[in-house]
Parts: C-alpha cells; structure tokens; sequence
C-alpha cells in the first residue's frame, strides 16, 4: 500500500479520530507496580491511587515517613528522592500539576542501578559519528547492550505522520524490523504530542489491570497525568503491544525544533523495568541524539542550499547577454533539469515555449496550464490528486508547474512513474485487524508495490520557486539593461550616441596608462547627397559610412555616431599604436563609392585626431578633435589633421 493513500484511507482516518478520543492524559489510573499520591497546597493528601488509599484525607506527615516527607518539600528540585516505603527501597519523583503535587513511588528494580554511567560513554561515541546512519547503529546498540532489552529500534516519522524502522538491534532468535514502514495511527497525533512533553515514557507491563486513583472532591479522571511516569496505558496499545510479543517496553523520543521525528524504542518480552536514574541519563542521551540530527540536518541543508544558489546564478548569468533566453536556460553545459532533476521540462517566456526532455505534446501541457488558472501546482501521483490531469497527461505521474508572475508564462517540469516496494511491518490496513479499530494482528512483513507515483519533489518545490523569482529578477534587469542600452544607441545606425560618449569622457581622472586617442570624422558636403539624391539615399550613406567605420577601426574601438552626418571613433589603449594610420584608413574607406538605390554615390570625409598621453586629463578631448576636424577641412577636405 502507498503511504500517501494509506493516510487518506477511510478506515486509517477513523482509527486516528477514534485514538484522538481517548483520555491518554487523564486515564484516572496508573501502572500496577507503582503507588501515586497528590498533596494540596495544605499538605493534604487529597488524590491517591487505591493501594494507598488509607491515607486518603491524611496530611502527608501522618503516615510516618520522613523520608517521604522530605521528597514532598524537596522533589522537585531533586529527582529522584530514594526512600523507603512498605520496607522495599522505592524511588519517588515528584512534579506539580492541576495545583497538586504528585508524588509518584516507585519501586527499585533489582540490578542495572549504576548503568548510568555507561551512558556517557555511549554519548561520547554517538558525538564522533558522521552520519546519521551511523549515530542510529551506535545509539541502538549501546542502549540494548546498557539497558539488557531484546530489541531496541529506532523510528523515523515521514512527512505524511508514518514511521519507518531506521536501526533494529536485537537477540538473535528475533526477526528482524529494519526498513519496515507503519502506519501513522500506530502513534497517534495525540500520543505524539505527548511524547514532545515527555521524553522518556514507561510501560512496565502489558497487565491491562491498571490501579484506579481515588480523590477527595474533583474526579480523579480530570487529573492530568501528562508528565506522570506511572501515567497508565491505552488498553488499545497494550493489546497492540501483546500482539508484537511485547510484555514491556521503554521509549525515547527524538525532539527536533519542537517537532517529534523519531523514537527509540526498547522492547522485551517478559517484565522489566529501569530505575529512574537509568531513564533520566538516556533521555539525556536522547537528547543529544536530537541536538546531532538538527545540526546534521541544518548543515546538509546549509550547504546544499548554497549549491544550489551557486548553480543557480551559474544558469542565470548569460541571461543578461543572451538574445535567446530559451536557449540559455535549455541549451548550455548546464541546464534548468540540472536544477530541478526531472524527466523534462517546458520553459515558457514571452509566450514562446520550448521542451527539453521527454514531455508530453504542447497542446496538452497548455490545456494544464490554463485548467489550473496560472497557479502553482506540485502533485508525486496525478492519478490520485488530479486524475483529470493524468488524463490530458499520460506516462506522467509527477508535475510540477511555478508559474512566472503576471506574465502567464510557467516553468513547467515532469517526471515519469518509479516503481518500488516498500514493506510494513504487518498488513497497515483492515487485513489483521479483528475489527477497525483493534491492533494488528501479525506484524510479519507485508510487501507491497508502489506505482503511479514519481520521485518526491520535496524542498525541489520551494528551490523552483525561489528559481521562478530570480528568474523573473533577470528578466526584468535584462529589460532594463536593453533600454538603457538603447538610451546608449543610435536609432538609425546602432553606433553608440552623444549621450554614450559624453558619459565616457565624464568618468574621473586622467587618462589611463594606455593613452587614449579621438578621431572626429565629418562627411564632406553631405548635404548635397540629401539634396540630390533624397533622405533615403542619404540614410543608406549614413548606414554604409557606420559599417565601414566598424570595420576600419580596431576590435576594441567604440565608433559613436553624434548626429547627422557626425561620427567620432575614440580609441583606448593607443600608446605604441600607428593612430596616423588608422584614421587615414577610415577617410580611405569612406572615400569608395556607396550603393544606393538611386544609383552610386561618392563621398569624403574629414578626419581631426587628437591623442591624450597617459595621465593627461579627459576633459576637451571632443573639443579639440572637433577643432581638428575643422583644420583638416579648411585644408582641402578628405584628408587627416591633428
């Protein structure tokens, strides 16, 4: 059975609103081997379970045992208090709670009273490990080898609420649980949230005869047992204990960020108990367990979301010079699917899309898009959460779709079916079960196959988001850069303009050691070339003029056309350069006869030069040129000056 149809089954969601029913905090009794009394504020006992219930009324100093008295003042700040009570030496923890305060008497087991201190060995080692696999292998062995139980398992929580066996160490002649999965009603939500509160959790014995607790006034029902060790048990748990083979269990559990992710459980199958200085230290222990785990899992996750940005701004940064933003996203060394691992994608922008990878045809992912209005959507199983998507989209059973804001474009990306086997430790569903509600009855492996149902997508789903926004971030940048770019451009010619140029000669300081040199070119008596001939063979002049400009000058040259018939050629990097030569080879080049649609022409330019030497300032270079220019045409025309 799938995990996630398992969590939607009726009869799981009834089990689970029938488990959320029951008064596992306030059960008004407590386990068999132990004895609970609540003293009021006046020092009455005023709450007693039935095997004390002759001091029921009587204030705590009447029964006549000092060291009883002692753990009533002094047991909260001190746990355990060791005492003597109906002469077996008993442990008794004391806490507060509904205004009373309860004194739970336990007595000492025989032997593992000092197995505490391999707990910090066990600490010590489960600090060196490196991986989470390897803290659960050392953490159970070493609980099962200081606690002496036949089985100690660790339990994972999915996201869905069921559980998988992570570490299983046991005796020998016990079948093994490791990779097992069980279903979410076998700890129910309310179970689990007092298992946040509580860390440690006994149960000394599947005996369903609890011992009732007696009161004076209220109902001894309302008495909130939450923090109680002698707390009694869901008689639904100890049947399903029984059925396991269970007779006595100790639990831990695995707090992360106030979140309950897992649980080490210890089981025997006959009675046994642990002392309380036992517990408390493997709940410390357990502690530590939890602390690993979070830094573990925030430093993979630190570090994975820094490989993700950083291949992320990889994918991103030819968008700014790319003209084909498709081709960028889809075409390069790396790829949008290296990303978002996925069987194919569809990146639609600007209304145009383009596939890569195995997707199905356009017209059905379009007829998605527009079914799902433009908003996100994530789905592990189309057939099951959208069957009318499956249907426009057959061989897909996992999509994802983030769509581009206010623009009706969408990254689009698909996965096909992946087909496993996962196992349960016994059949999750009615199979085993006497009725809906009763434990399962066999625990033996139940495999079953998964189909119709991709990869998960998991923090894929948030990282394609934030992928959709810096997408969107480039987008609108690259925008800008083109109209800045076109604020920069000549409309008729694409050169650089005056604006381009004066920002270029505004920029601080003197020239750099390169040198730098402008060239001023004038067309001679363009004028006549409009006159003659009409504006649209004066534009294809002006046109041919540019183009030859470009190619006369070096690679590196900005060629800036200034308006009307107006070019200047400005130079970096000049020093040891021939500037003689390349400007008599633009006032060549221009010299050629021009094709135009009313026939050829033929046109001269003037050519004014002027060159800064390193460290020379910026300012009146245009000026200079310009009057340079005007030098070489009262000089003849189609010639050089400086």
């Amino acid at each position: 059975m799938d995990p996630a149809q398992l969590a939607l089954d009726p009869a799981e969601l009834h089990r689970l609103a029938e488990c959320a029913k029951e008064p596992i905090r306030t059960p008004g009794s407590i386990q068999p081997h132990g004895t609970l009394f609540g003293v009021d504020l006046s020092g009455v006992i005023s709450v007693a379970s039935e095997n004390a219930s002759e001091w029921l009324g009587h204030r705590v100093g009447e029964i006549g045992n000092e060291e009883l008295e002692y753990a009533v003042r002094t047991g909260r700040a001190i746990d355990p208090v060791r005492i003597t009570w109906n002469d077996v030496v008993s442990d008794a923890i004391v806490h507060r709670a509904d205004g009373l305060t309860l004194v739970e008497i336990e007595p000492l087991p025989e032997g593992d009273e000092y197995a505490r201190t391999a707990v910090v060995g066990a600490i010590i080692r489960a600090s060196r490990a490196t991986s989470e696999a390897e803290l659960r292998e050392i953490v159970a062995a070493d609980i099962r080898e200081i606690t002496g139980f036949d089985r100690v398992m660790i339990y994972q929580f999915h996201d869905d609420g069921h559980g998988e066996v992570v570490a299983d160490e046991r005796a020998d002649d016990l079948d093994s649980y490791l990779g097992l999965h069980f279903p979410a009603s076998d700890i129910p939500t309310q179970a689990r949230a007092l298992y946040i509160s509580k860390i440690g959790r006994t149960i000394a014995s599947t005996d369903p005869t609890g011992i009732p607790l007696l009161a004076l006034a209220d109902d001894p029902q309302t008495i909130d047992l939450s923090d109680a060790e002698l707390r009694s048990v869901s008689p639904y748990h100890l049947q399903y204990m029984r059925n396991m083979g269970q007779a006595s269990t100790f639990s831990l559990s695995i707090v992360e960020n106030d979140r309950l992710t897992g649980m080490i459980t210890c089981a025997h199958r006959s009675e046994r108990r642990l002392p309380v200085l036992l517990r408390r230290a493997l709940e410390v222990l357990a502690g530590q367990i939890a602390l690993q785990l979070t830094s573990m899992h925030e430093i993979n996750r630190l570090q994975h979301m820094v490989d993700v940005r950083s291949r992320r701004a990889a994918l991103l940064a030819p968008l700014y010079a790319s003209d084909d933003i498709h081709t960028a996203l889809l075409g390069g060394v790396d790829t949008v699917l290296d990303l978002v691992p996925a069987d194919g994608v569809l990146v639609r922008i600007g209304g145009t899309s383009r596939m890569k990878g195995e997707v199905p045809p356009l017209t059905a992912i379009l007829r998605v898009i527009d079914r799902l209005a433009g908003a996100p959507f994530a789905s592990e199983c189309l057939r099951t959460d959208r069957p009318d998507i499956a249907d426009l989209l057959p061989g897909v059973a996992g999509l994802l779709i983030v769509p581009l804001v206010e623009t009706g474009d969408a990254l689009v990306f698909f996965r096909g079916e992946v087909v496993h086997d996962i196992s349960w430790l016994g059949d999750p569903s009615g199979g085993s079960r006497p009725d809906g509600l009763s434990p399962r009855t066999s625990f033996a492996a139940w495999k079953r196959t998964v189909r119709d149902r991709s990869d998960a997508w998991g923090t894929l789903i948030e990282e394609t988001s934030e992928l959709a926004h810096e997408l969107e971030i480039a987008l609108q940048r690259r925008a800008e850069a083109r109209l800045a770019e076109l604020a920069m451009r000549d409309a008729l010619t694409g050169l650089y303009n005056r604006r381009y140029l004066v920002e270029r000669l505004a920029t601080r300081g003197p020239v750099g050691e390169g040198g730098k040199a402008m060239l001023f070119v004038d067309l001679d008596d363009f004028k006549m070339v409009n006159d003659t001939h009409g504006h649209d063979a004066g534009d294809a002049v002006i046109l041919e003029v540019a183009r030859r400009l470009v190619e006369s000058s070096r690679g590196q040259d900005d060629v800036v056309r200034l308006g009307g018939d107006e070019f200047v050629v400005l130079l970096d990097g000049v020093v040891g350069e021939d500037v003689e030569q390349i400007a008599q080879r633009l006032v060549q080049s221009i010299a050629l006869p021009i094709s135009t649609n009313r026939g050829w022409v033929s046109i001269t330019a003037s050519c004014g030069v002027v060159v800064a030497d390193p460290g020379s300032p910026r300012g009146g270079l245009l000026e200079a040129a310009d009057a340079a220019m005007y030098r070489a045409k009262h000089a003849g025309r189609n010639r050089v000056s400086h």
